[in-house]
């Protein structure tokens, strides 16, 4: 997906003046590198000292430590999956392959590779993914956990073969700088990882080869932030890998203002990406569990240097663990908001291993849990290392004596209800900064789970480049639980990552307490992005009934009207007129519910339709599925509404 005239101003008209100035210079910087590429400055008596603290092994759970093995050798075999693409040629990967189109990206000056061109090439998320070398964080905890040296000498193949053929500033691995960010925190903890295998430091700190690159990787990092408008969670990785790096290969006469400097914006992009109430600023759930995880490693990092951290750094930690805690439902799962591309900050555990309730127990390990929290029963790999290296610290606030269901100013709320009912509303801003980039056209759009099965559920995200009538899909207001005016999007989008115009929500009343005392939570909110017209939603849900209400109003003129519900891919519906029967399975148990939808509109259910998409689920990047969408369609006029019931059976 190669990027118009058109799209480029839109995009300059969505940064201001300090922006435009600092990509200016950053165009100019990258003509210059091109012809004067520095060396690195020498390093003698180079010594890795941030190792695991002696019995940190020792602490990994058997189970955890089971599945970690399990997954190093279906690595060591050459098994891999990214996006829902199986690959069998791991043991000795071309790193500038993409095995889902067969291309091959091109060689040359790093800023030259057209990396958004699918044509080009390739899918760039396919070619990028293996070089973010945590698969090679797996094998190097393999290592630390079994002492089996198969897994060191594999990790230090790979990273040799990356480091020969990816040399500085070539190639299409050094034009995004999460790229390098991540990857240079995978490099500290392989070879931490690596501390009691013979060839670790001549792998690394004895490898003028390996000191290349991390000098070279810390450089860039230096010289291209991400800016103004894409200062999202691009810019956490970019800092967090920076730091890390930083304090744990500290070896160079510029490590300690990098280590600073690092620092420094790693604070301030932590508040600037975190509301108050420690929900994520792009409301898009699994770039929450990046942010933190990113956020965790890098106070690792420094409590192992003894680098003094901001308090305000472990703040924001703290608030978005408790969040986190706040908004899973039953099975631990979060809602399904905005953008997600299965992105993690550090991987050292195998398959099958819960990424949210890992995250809980880091949490619990660093900052303690609250009486509120959800049990947390499974076991993780990461939790025992972290926690390991961070120093445990007093919070200097008061935390939720409750659990929080309505987060004012991410205009989130959860309401529960018996049965495990969970019902996510969204009242809140369209994304994060003036393109919001990993937002969806999605305001008043509802989640609903039943015991964690989705039932009328987010469809997700599936892809980011190189299809673009499925980028539009997954992210538009048809493709959500809400309601659709004149056959167009609540915000308009200029593309890929760019909105032009957002509409702008507004939360009107929240009761959610109700639900607990036998009563009902109730929720309501509006928004403009249909302007003149005003799209208000109630959802009320009622513990005696076990039932879900929800009641759409349009005010304004004459409008075409759909309302789009959204099955998840375990229900199915049995659709009579505006009654759809739902049925699916959970535990081996049937469940069921009733859906009576808005009689004054025409109903019809589309599954796993292409020309248009209609009738998807993806549940993790690169991967979709048919599930069934009931939508409705007729007109409204004047303040028409349009009600929706959900009840529960059993």
């Amino acid at each position: 997906m190669s990027m118009s005239a058109g799209w480029y101003l839109r995009r300059l008209s969505r940064m201001g003046p300090r922006e435009i100035g600092g990509r200016v210079g950053d165009t100019v910087r990258r003509r210059r590198w091109r012809s004067a590429l520095p060396d690195c400055p020498s390093v003698t008596g180079a010594r890795f000292t941030a190792v695991l603290p002696a019995g940190t092994i020792a602490a990994v759970p058997a189970d955890a430590a089971k599945r970690l093995v399990a997954e190093a050798d279906r690595l060591m075999a050459g098994h891999a999956e990214y996006f829902g693409v199986v690959r069998d040629d791991l043991t000795d990967p071309d790193w500038w392959y993409d095995p889902k189109t067969g291309r091959r990206a091109p060689e040359g000056y790093a800023f030259d590779v057209p990396y958004r061109d699918e044509d080009a090439v390739g899918d760039i998320k396919q070619i990028w993914e293996p070089s973010r070398h945590q698969y090679l964080t797996v094998l190097a905890a393999a290592y630390a956990v079994t002492g089996d040296e198969r897994y060191a000498e594999r990790v230090a193949g790979h990273l040799r073969s990356w480091w020969a053929v990816n040399a500085p500033l070539r190639g299409v691995h050094w034009t995004s700088g999460i790229e390098l960010g991540i990857r240079l925190l995978s490099w500290v903890w392989i070879r931490r990882l690596l501390d009691g295998w013979p060839g670790a430091a001549g792998l690394f700190e004895g490898n003028p080869v390996a000191v290349n690159q991390i000098w070279h990787h810390q450089r860039w990092l230096a010289a291209f932030p991400s800016r103004g408008s894409s200062a999202n969670n691009h810019v956490i990785a970019e800092a967090a890998g920076q730091f890390a790096a930083a304090c744990a290969f500290g070896w160079f006469p510029a490590s300690a203002r990098w280590r600073t400097d690092a620092l420094r914006s790693l604070e301030r992009q932590l508040r600037a990406n975190t509301f108050g109430s420690g929900l994520n600023r792009e409301l898009a759930t699994e770039y929450h569990g990046l942010v933190l995880e990113l956020g965790l490693a890098a106070v690792a990092e420094a409590d192992a240097a003894g680098v003094p951290v901001p308090a305000t750094v472990r703040l924001v930690l703290l608030r978005m663990t408790d969040a986190l805690a706040a908004v899973v439902d039953s099975r631990l799962r979060p809602p399904r908001q905005g953008d997600a591309d299965d992105g993690h900050g550090l991987v050292v555990d195998g398959a099958g291993t819960d990424r949210w309730a890992s995250l809980l127990a880091t949490g619990d390990a660093v900052f303690g849990r609250l009486a509120w929290w959800p049990e947390v029963t499974g076991t993780d790999v990461r939790t025992p290392l972290l926690a390991a290296l961070v120093k445990p610290a007093e919070p200097s606030v008061t935390r939720p004596a409750s659990r929080p269901a309505h987060f004012a100013d991410a205009g989130l709320t959860i309401l529960r209800g018996p049965g495990e009912i969970w019902c996510r509303c969204d009242g809140g801003p369209h994304g994060f900064l003036s393109i919001a980039a990993h937002a969806h056209a999605d305001a008043l759009s509802v989640e609903v789970r039943h015991d964690g099965v989705d039932v009328l559920a987010d469809p997700g995200t599936y892809c980011y480049h190189g299809q673009p009538e499925w980028r539009r899909y997954f992210r538009s207001t048809l493709g959500h639980n809400t309601l659709q005016l004149d056959g167009g999007d609540q915000s308009v989008s200029g593309g890929p990552f760019l909105w032009t115009r957002h509409a702008r929500s507004r939360v009107l009343a929240v009761d959610t307490t109700g639900s607990f005392d036998g009563g009902s939570a109730r929720w309501c909110a509006e928004h403009d992005g249909y302007r003149p017209s005003v799209h208000r939603r109630r959802v009320e849900l009622t513990a005696a009934s076990r039932e879900l209400r929800v009641v759409d109003e349009v005010r304004g003129p004459h409008r075409a009207v759909r309302l789009a519900f959204h099955l998840g891919p375990a229900v199915t519906a049995d659709l009579t007129g505006n009654r759809a029967e739902l049925t699916w399975t959970r535990d081996g148990e049937d469940r069921s519910a009733v859906l009576d939808l808005p009689g004054q509109l025409s109903w019809r259910t589309h599954r796993g339709e292409s020309d248009p998409p209609l009738g998807w689920y993806s549940a993790g990047f690169g991967r979709k599925e048919p599930a069934t969408t009931l939508v409705g369609t007729g007109s409204t006029g004047g303040a028409e509404k349009f009600t929706t019931v959900l009840g529960f059976r059993g």
